[in-house]
C-alpha cells in the first residue's frame, strides 16, 4: 500500500502548490501535464478510489473525481467488466458512508459521477440504479442524498448531452418516464407529511381584522369554501432539516416539470401542495418574526422561508409555460390561477398596518419576478383559454394584477408589469378584430378597467403625481437601444395609451385632453413673466418653488405632447369626421408646438383633400400660423433641438400636406433667400439637409387635388434649376481644378465642399424616388450637371477612400431613383468609368490597405452594380460578362481566403442577383423544349462562368461565417425555389452531392448550430432532386469516407437512415445520423490503444 500511500501525500503536495498564489504559470502548466498523464494511464481509477477514501484535501478529492468522470464519459467503452463492476459498487458505498462529512460541492460531484455510470449501464448492467435512488429518498436518514441524486439524474438522463446515441437517449427518456408516477408520488408524499406535521404545531394566528374582506372573492375564485378555509390555515414553522428537505423537493419538481407532459401523473394534491409552499414567499410574518427576534440565525430562517415561496412559484411557471394542455389537465390549470390568484390577492390587500406597496417592499425580489413571470404566461398563453370558463372572474383577476402594477417597488418590476397589461391589450385587440360582431359587449366588459388603466398609467408619466419616482430615472446615460432610463419609461407608458387609445379613442381622448390643457395654460401663461432688458428676452421668476413646479409642468407638458403626437394615427382614416373636432383642438392649440404638430401632418393632409375646393380660410390660416412659428427658429443661432424640430415640421408640411400656396407664403420665400444667399452663415449639416429637401419638395412633388395641367410644371421646374445652381455653385467650378495637384490645405476645403454639396443632392434625389415621372425628370434636369461634375471628379479622389465612399452614395441613390431619367448612354458612361477604375490593384488597395471606409467604397460600387444586373429588359445586358469577371476575377480571389466578413455579403448578393435576374443568360430555354418537357434538356451557355459562381457559394460553406452562410443557403433555396436550379442538369450531375457532402459535414463539426433546421431542409430539398442517386450511391459513399468510425459502425449507420421520402422524416434521420456518428467517434476516441475490434 506503501505506493498508493507516498501518490497520495504526492499528490497532495502537488494540489498546494499548484493552487498557491506564488506557483508560477510556467510551473502550473508543468503540473498540469502531470496530472493529465496520470489520469490518462490505465488503471488510474484504483489510486483515485484510494485517495477518495483517505484525503481531506478537497483538491485531491475533486481531482480524483474529474478522473472518475473522464473514465466514464470518454474510455467506459474500453473498461474491462470486472472493473466496471467494481467501480459501480464502490463509488455508492464511498457516497453513503461519507455523504454527511463530504464538503457539498464534493458530494454532489460524486452524485454526478455515479449518475454518469447509470446513464451508460442502467438498465441492463446497473439494474439496481433507480430502486437505489427511490430506497435513499424513502429512508429519512438519506432523504436529502436521494433527492440530489434525484435531481442530477432527470438533469443527466432526461436531456442528456451528444454523448450518447439518439436510440439510448430515446431508451433513457422512456425509462424515466416509466418512473415518473413513482417519483411523484414520494416527493408528494415529502412535502405533505413535512406540511402536516408542523402544521400541527404551528400556533393559530389571533382573528384578523382583514380576514373578512378576501371571502367573497376568494369564494368565487375557488369555488369551495373548503379549498379557501385550506389555504387559509396559518404557514407552519419549519425547522432548519425540514426546510432543506422541501427545497430540494421543489427543485426536484421544477425540472421534472421542465420535461415531462402534463398528464393526470400531476395530482390536484401535489399542486395544492406546491401552493402551500408558494405562500411562504408572500407571508412577511416570517420574516417581522426574524427581526423581532434579532438573530442572525433567525433572520437566515426567514430568507431560506422566502426561498421555498421561490422555489414553489418556479414549479408553477414550469407547468405554465406549457403551451399543449391535454383536456384532462385543463380542470387542474383552472384550479391553479384559483390558486394563485389567491396568493395574489393575498399579497395586494390593504390593511391598517400596510399599504400594498410596503407589503410588496418586504417580499424577495426574486419571489416577485417569479410572480410577474406567472402572470405574464397566464396572459400570453392561457387567457384565451381560461377566459370562456365562467367561473373565472377575469374582471376581478384585472382589478388584482391593476393593484399589483401600479404598487411595484422598483422600476423594473413596473416595466414588467407593463408588458403584461401589453400583452393583454394586444389579446383584446385581436379578440375584437377577429369577432366584430359581439365588439360592443366584449368592450362593455372591460371598458373601466382600460379606463382606469390609461388614467394611471397618464399620472404615473406625470411629475405632477409621481415626482420623487420620475426624478430618480436616469437622463443622461444611454442603453443598447439608443435611449436613457426616462425615455424608455416615457416610450412604454405610452405604447400603453396608445393601445387603450385604439380600443376606447373617445375615453382616452376626453382624459389625456384635458391635463394637457391645463399645463398648456401655464405655458403660454408665462408670457406675462417674460421681461425685455438690452441683452433679449428672460424669464422673470425667481421663487424657488415656483421654478421648481414651472420646471414640473413644462416636463409633463412634453410628455403630454408626445402622447398626442402618439395617438395622431387614430384621427384619420375611416374616422377623420367623426373624430374631426377633438383632431382641430389639438391641432389649433399645438400649432406653435413643432413636434406635436408634426404628428398631426397626415391629418392636416385629409384635411386639405376635405376643404381645397369650399371654404379653405381655416385650413391655410392653420398652415401659416405653423409656418411663422417655424421659419424664426430656421437660424444657426438657434439650439440645434429646436432646429432641427423645426426642419421636420417644414418638411412635413412640404412633402406630406402640399398646400398648393405653399410657395406664395412670405415666410417660405424667406427660407429661400437664406438657402439660396451664399454671403448667409450655413446651417449645421443635418439641418441644411432638411431645409433643402423641403424646399425641392416644394417645387418637385405634385400638388393633391389639382389635375395635371394646374400643375405650373414650367415655373416650378425653372425654380428648381436655379434652387439647385445656387446649392451646387461652389461644387462644380471644382471640375476645373480637379486634375492640378492640391496642397494639403486646399484638398481639405475642397473635400468638405464635396461633403456639403453631395449629402444634400443624395437627400434631394431620395426623396422623390418614388414619386412621379413629372417630378423626377424636373430633378433630373436640375442635377444634370452635377451629376457630369462628380463623374469628372471621381478618378480624381479614387484614392481617398472618404470622397469615394460620399460620391458612390451619391450614384447608388442617383441609380436607384433616376436611373431611367438619366437615359441608357449616360448611365453606361458610368458604369464603364467605374469598371476602368476599379482595376485589381485598386481594389486590393481599397478591401486590404485602406480599412472599414475602402471596403464600404468596395461595398457600394456592388451595390450598384446589383441594381444595374436587376434591370430588366436588354439595355444592360452587355455588361453582364465584364459585371461577372470583375467579381469573380478581381474581387474575388481577394476576400476569398479573408476571414472578414467585409465585402463577402454585398459580392454573393450580387452574384445572386446575376444569376436570379439574367437565367436565359445561362440557361436559354426554347419554348419547343418547356413543351416537350423532359425530352430536350435546356441549352446551357456560359457555363464555365456558372460553374465558378457555383464554385464560390460551395466554398463559403466552409467558412466560420454564420451570417455569409445563412444568406447563401437562403440564396441557393430561392434559386431553387424560382428557378429549379437543383433540378437542371449541370447541377444534378456535377454537384449536387458535393453541396450535401459539404452540409452534412458541416452539421458533423457543429460549426454552424444554430442553422440545423435550414441545413437539413436544404439538404431535403437537394437530396429529393434524386432520391435513388441519394439511397444507392451518395450515402454509402459518404458512410464509406468517414473517418474514425469502423464498419460495422457504418452499417448500424447506413440501416438506420430509413429510406423516407418525406421532409421531416428525412430531417429527423439526417440529425440521428449526425447525433450517431458524433457519438461513435467519441466512444472510438476512447478504447484503450492497441484494442481489436471483432
Amino acid at each position: 500500500m506503501a505506493s498508493e500511500e507516498a501518490s497520495l501525500r504526492a499528490l497532495e503536495s502537488l494540489m498546494t502548490e499548484f493552487f498557491h498564489n506564488c506557483t508560477t504559470n510556467e510551473r502550473k502548466r508543468e503540473i498540469e501535464e502531470l496530472l493529465n498523464n496520470f489520469a490518462q494511464q490505465i488503471g488510474a481509477w484504483r489510486f483515485c478510489l484510494y485517495f477518495l477514501s483517505s484525503t481531506r484535501n478537497d483538491y485531491v478529492m475533486m481531482y480524483s473525481l474529474t478522473v472518475f468522470e473522464n473514465l466514464i464519459n470518454k474510455m467506459w467503452l474500453g473498461v474491462p467488466s470486472q472493473d466496471k463492476m467494481e467501480i459501480r459498487s464502490c463509488l455508492p458505498k464511498l457516497l453513503l458512508a461519507h455523504h454527511k462529512t463530504l464538503p457539498y460541492f464534493i458530494r454532489n460531484k460524486l452524485c454526478k459521477v455515479i449518475v454518469d455510470i447509470g446513464r451508460q449501464d442502467w438498465p441492463m448492467f446497473y439494474h439496481d440504479f433507480f430502486t437505489n435512488i427511490l430506497q435513499l429518498i424513502q429512508s429519512p436518514v438519506t432523504t436529502p442524498l436521494g433527492l440530489i441524486m434525484l435531481k442530477t439524474t432527470s438533469e443527466e438522463l432526461a436531456c442528456p448531452r451528444e454523448d450518447l446515441s439518439v436510440a439510448r437517449k430515446e431508451e433513457l427518456r422512456k425509462l424515466l418516464l416509466d418512473q415518473v408516477q413513482t417519483v411523484l408520488g414520494l416527493l408528494t408524499g415529502i412535502l405533505e407529511s413535512i406540511w402536516d406535521k408542523h402544521s400541527a404545531t404551528a400556533a393559530t394566528p389571533p382573528p384578523s381584522p382583514t380576514s373578512g374582506e378576501s371571502g367573497d372573492l376568494l369564494s368565487s375564485l375557488l369555488q369551495s369554501p373548503s379549498a379557501a378555509k385550506l389555504l387559509n390555515q396559518p404557514i407552519p414553522i419549519l425547522d432548519t432539516d425540514s426546510e432543506y428537505i422541501c427545497s430540494l423537493a421543489l427543485e426536484c419538481l421544477a425540472h421534472l416539470f421542465s420535461w415531462i407532459p402534463l398528464s393526470t401523473s400531476i395530482t390536484p394534491s401535489l399542486l395544492t401542495t406546491i401552493f402551500h409552499f408558494a405562500r411562504f414567499g408572500c407571508d412577511t410574518r416570517a420574516r417581522k418574526m426574524c427581526s423581532v427576534n434579532g438573530s442572525s440565525h433567525n433572520s437566515l430562517l426567514g430568507q431560506e422561508r422566502g426561498r421555498l415561496g421561490v422555489l414553489a412559484m418556479a414549479c408553477i411557471n414550469e407547468l405554465m409555460s406549457k403551451n399543449c394542455v391535454p383536456m384532462e389537465f385543463e380542470e387542474y390549470l383552472l384550479r391553479m390561477f384559483q390558486q394563485t390568484f389567491y396568493l395574489l390577492q393575498k399579497i395586494t390587500r390593504e390593511n391598517n398596518a400596510h399599504t400594498v406597496k410596503s407589503r410588496l417592499e418586504e417580499l424577495d425580489e426574486s419571489y416577485i419576478e417569479k410572480f410577474t413571470d406567472f402572470l405574464r404566461l397566464f396572459v400570453s398563453v392561457h387567457l384565451r383559454r381560461i377566459e370562456s370558463y365562467s367561473q373565472f372572474p377575469v374582471v376581478e383577476f384585472l382589478a388584482l394584477l391593476f393593484k399589483y402594477t401600479f404598487h411595484q417597488p422598483t422600476h423594473e418590476g413596473y416595466f414588467s408589469c407593463l408588458d403584461i397589461w401589453t400583452l393583454f391589450l394586444d389579446y383584446l385587440t385581436s379578440k375584437i378584430k377577429s369577432r366584430l360582431a359581439d365588439k360592443e359587449a366584449v368592450l362593455n366588459r372591460y371598458e373601466d378597467a382600460l379606463v382606469l388603466l390609461l388614467t394611471e398609467v397618464l399620472n404615473r408619466i406625470q411629475f405632477r403625481y409621481n415626482q420623487a419616482q420620475l426624478e430618480e430615472l436616469d437622463d443622461e446615460t444611454l442603453d443598447d437601444d439608443q435611449q436613457t432610463e426616462w425615455q424608455r419609461y416615457l416610450r412604454q407608458s405610452l405604447e400603453v395609451v396608445a393601445k387603450v387609445m385604439e380600443l376606447l379613442p373617445t375615453h382616452a381622448f376626453s382624459t389625456l385632453f384635458p391635463v394637457l390643457q391645463d399645463n398648456l395654460e401655464v405655458y403660454l401663461g408665462l408670457q406675462q413673466f417674460v421681461v425685455t432688458s438690452g441683452t433679449g428676452h428672460r424669464l422673470n421668476i425667481t421663487a424657488e418653488n415656483d421654478c421648481r413646479r414651472l420646471h414640473c409642468s413644462l416636463r409633463d407638458l412634453s410628455s403630454l405632447l408626445q402622447a398626442v403626437g402618439r395617438l395622431a394615427e387614430y384621427f384619420t382614416g375611416d374616422v377623420f369626421a367623426a373624430r374631426f373636432n377633438d383632431a382641430l383642438t389639438v391641432v389649433e392649440r399645438h400649432a406653435q408646438s413643432l413636434a406635436a404638430l408634426q404628428a398631426y401632418a397626415h391629418w392636416l393632409a385629409q384635411f386639405y383633400s376635405e376643404v381645397h375646393r369650399q371654404n379653405p380660410e381655416q385650413f391655410i390660416s392653420l398652415v401659416s400660423t405653423a409656418l411663422e412659428a417655424i421659419t424664426p427658429l430656421i437660424s444657426s443661432k438657434v439650439q440645434e433641438k429646436l432646429l432641427l424640430s423645426a426642419c421636420h415640421l417644414l418638411v412635413s408640411l412640404a412633402t406630406t400636406v402640399r398646400p398648393v400656396f405653399l410657395i406664395s407664403i412670405p415666410a417660405v420665400q424667406k427660407v429661400f433667400n437664406r438657402i439660396t444667399d451664399t454671403s448667409a452663415q450655413r446651417l449645421p449639416d443635418k439641418a441644411q439637409v432638411l431645409v433643402c429637401r423641403a424646399l425641392s419638395n416644394v417645387l418637385l412633388l405634385p400638388w393633391p387635388n389639382l389635375p395635371e395641367s394646374e400643375q405650373q410644371w414650367a415655373v416650378r421646374s425653372t425654380n428648381h434649376a436655379s434652387l439647385v445652381s445656387a446649392l451646387t455653385r461652389d461644387y462644380r467650378q471644382l471640375k476645373a481644378t480637379a486634375s492640378l495637384p492640391q496642397r494639403k490645405v486646399q484638398l481639405e476645403d475642397t473635400k468638405v465642399i464635396i461633403h456639403q454639396t453631395l449629402s444634400v443632392l443624395e437627400d434631394i434625389v431620395e426623396s422623390v424616388s418614388g414619386e412621379s415621372t413629372k417630378s423626377r425628370q424636373i430633378c433630373y434636369q436640375s442635377l444634370q450637371e452635377s451629376v457630369q461634375v462628380s463623374l469628372a471628379l471621381f478618378p480624381a479622389f479614387i484614392h481617398q477612400s472618404d470622397v469615394t465612399d460620399e460620391m458612390l452614395s451619391f450614384f447608388l441613390t442617383l441609380f436607384q431613383g433616376l436611373r431611367v431619367q438619366m437615359g441608357v448612354p449616360f448611365t453606361e458612361q458610368i458604369i464603364q468609368t467605374f469598371l476602368n477604375m476599379f482595376t485589381r490593384e485598386q481594389l486590393a488597395e481599397s478591401i486590404l490597405h485602406e480599412g472599414s471606409t475602402g471596403c464600404r467604397v468596395v461595398e457600394k460600387f456592388l451595390k450598384i452594380l446589383q441594381v444595374v444586373v436587376q434591370e430588366p429588359g436588354q439595355v444592360f445586358k452587355p455588361f453582364l460578362p465584364s459585371v461577372i469577371s470583375l467579381c469573380m476575377e478581381q474581387v474575388y480571389p481577394i476576400i476569398a481566403e479573408r476571414s472578414s466578413p467585409d465585402v463577402k455579403a454585398e459580392l454573393f448578393e450580387l452574384l445572386f442577383r446575376v444569376l436570379h435576374h439574367n437565367w436565359r443568360y445561362f440557361f436559354k430555354s426554347s419554348v419547343l423544349a418547356s413543351v416537350q418537357r423532359g425530352v430536350a434538356e435546356e441549352q446551357m451557355e456560359n457555363e464555365a462562368q456558372f460553374s465558378a459562381i457555383m464554385q464560390a457559394f460551395g466554398q463559403s460553406f466552409l467558412q466560420p461565417d454564420i451570417h455569409l452562410f445563412k444568406q447563401n443557403l437562403f440564396y441557393l433555396e430561392t434559386l431553387n425555389t424560382k428557378q429549379k436550379l437543383y433540378h437542371k442538369k449541370i447541377f444534378r450531375t456535377t454537384m449536387l452531392f458535393q453541396f450535401v457532402n459539404v452540409l452534412l459535414q458541416v452539421l458533423v463539426h457543429k460549426s454552424h448550430d444554430l442553422l440545423q433546421e435550414e441545413i437539413g431542409i436544404a439538404t431535403y430539398n437537394m437530396a429529393s432532386v434524386d432520391f435513388d442517386g441519394f439511397y444507392s450511391a451518395f450515402l454509402p459513399e459518404f458512410l464509406a469516407s468517414c473517418d474514425g468510425v469502423d464498419s460495422n459502425q457504418k452499417n448500424v449507420l447506413g440501416r438506420n437512415f430509413k429510406m423516407d421520402r418525406d421532409l421531416p422524416s428525412f430531417t429527423q434521420n439526417v440529425h440521428r445520423l449526425v447525433n450517431d456518428l458524433r457519438y461513435y467517434r467519441l466512444c472510438n476516441d476512447s478504447l484503450p490503444p492497441g484494442t481489436v475490434k471483432l
